[in-house]
Parts: C-alpha cells; sequence; structure tokens
C-alpha cells in the first residue's frame, strides 16, 4: 500500500484530497507545515509527496531541495496558488514532477497521482537497465543526470534530463510537443508551450543549438 504525503497549510484542502486518495488505497500522512512534512519524510517511508510551495516555518521550494537530496526517488507533484510561468519553472527545476494550480480539480489530481505511482513501478533505478544513452561523441548518463560531450559534463535539472532523454533516446525523430510534456511533466492535459520553449531553451545553452532542431509545426529533433 502506497503511503502518500499531502503538505499543506490549508486543512480543508489536506482533508479533501486525503477523501479521494484514500479511496483508491493508498495511507496519507498529513503536515500542515515544512517541518511537519520533513519530520514525516525522514520518519515514514514515503512513496509520493503533494507539496504546497507557500507553507509555514518552512516553505515548499526547501522541502523539495530536502526530498531531491535523498538517496530513494520520490515523485513530488506540486500544488500552489502561483500560478505564473516562472513559478511552475521554479518548481520543475528544483526537481517537481508536476504543478497543480489552485483552485483544482480533486479527481484530476487523484488521476495525476496514480499515474506517477504507475510510473513510478516502470521507472524506479532498479528498472533502469540502460545507465547510459550514447548519441556520436555525446552521452546522457542516466544515473547521474549527466550530459557528456567531448570529455566535458553538464548537469542538468530533471525537466531537462528528461527531454533530454527522451529526444536522445531515439535521435533524428521529431517528437511532438504533446509527447516531451507527458514525458518530462506525466500530464495527459493541455501543454503549456511556453514552459516547454524554456526547457528547449536551456538544453540548446547547454548541449548545443544545432543539436536540437525545431520541426516547425511538429516538434523538435535530436541530431548528432
Amino acid at each position: 500500500m502506497p503511503n502518500i504525503l499531502i503538505a499543506d497549510d490549508e486543512k480543508e484542502i489536506v482533508k479533501l484530497l486525503k477523501i479521494y486518495l484514500e479511496t483508491d488505497g493508498v495511507t496519507v500522512f498529513e503536515a500542515n507545515d515544512g517541518a511537519k512534512a520533513l519530520d514525516i519524510l525522514e520518519k515514514k517511508d514515503i512513496d509520493l509527496a503533494l507539496v504546497d510551495i507557500m507553507m509555514p516555518k518552512i516553505d515548499g521550494y526547501q522541502v523539495i531541495k530536502k526530498i531531491r537530496q535523498q538517496e530513494r526517488y520520490i515523485p513530488v507533484m506540486v500544488i500552489s496558488a502561483k500560478i505564473t510561468l516562472s513559478d511552475r519553472v521554479l518548481g520543475i527545476d528544483l526537481g517537481a514532477d508536476d504543478y497543480i494550480t489552485k483552485p483544482f480539480e480533486p479527481l484530476e489530481v487523484a488521476a495525476k497521482v496514480r499515474a506517477q505511482l504507475r510510473r513510478l513501478n516502470v521507472t524506479s533505478p532498479q528498472a533502469h537497465t540502460k545507465s547510459i544513452i550514447t548519441v556520436g561523441d555525446m552521452s546522457l548518463d542516466l544515473d547521474k543526470c549527466i550530459f557528456i560531450h567531448g570529455g566535458e559534463s553538464c548537469e542538468l535539472t530533471k525537466a531537462e534530463f528528461k527531454v533530454l532523454e527522451l529526444l536522445m533516446s531515439q535521435p533524428k525523430r521529431v517528437f511532438t510537443k504533446e509527447q516531451i510534456y507527458e514525458s518530462a511533466w506525466y500530464d495527459d492535459g493541455a501543454v503549456d508551450d511556453n514552459t516547454i520553449r524554456v526547457i528547449i531553451s536551456r538544453l540548446r545553452d547547454k548541449v548545443g543549438a544545432e543539436h536540437i532542431k525545431t520541426i516547425r509545426g511538429l516538434g523538435y529533433r535530436f541530431e548528432a
């Protein structure tokens, strides 16, 4: 039975989400501030965390950073009233797997949680059979999230890593924005074009603009 942490200073939201999530047979741990959330993470074997950004004592950004410092991978879904593109990009850059804005539909959140848990079983570190993707003289270390080109290494954020992993997995194949969004953020909903453009721009700065081609009206492809 999966253990899920809900960290939000709005008690009504925690109770509402708990009702919907427990119908799927999960165990829910509640926290109304960041300090309590970190205490639960330290003492309990949490499989997924729903984290609000604006919490007392310790904010959600710091909670996410602490989660990403742990050896075991834990999916993180941000639930926040902060809706600007910069807020979403910051949350994803810190390691969030999804970003849900308030107000939200509880049934949709529950569905996204189920999808994250399914993918966790498939994409856990123990499931990796190939730890490095190589294209020409470039390689992507799946364990360290590092891009290597000509002996020089470059660290990537989680979103950058997921997008680059998809592109490098099948060089010269064109991936649509929908496929890229689903790969990086596990969301089958509307595609945020601005978010994708920001990530692609950052990747081009890191790996070389000539390696990520824009195919107008279709999407992007990776070239050696």
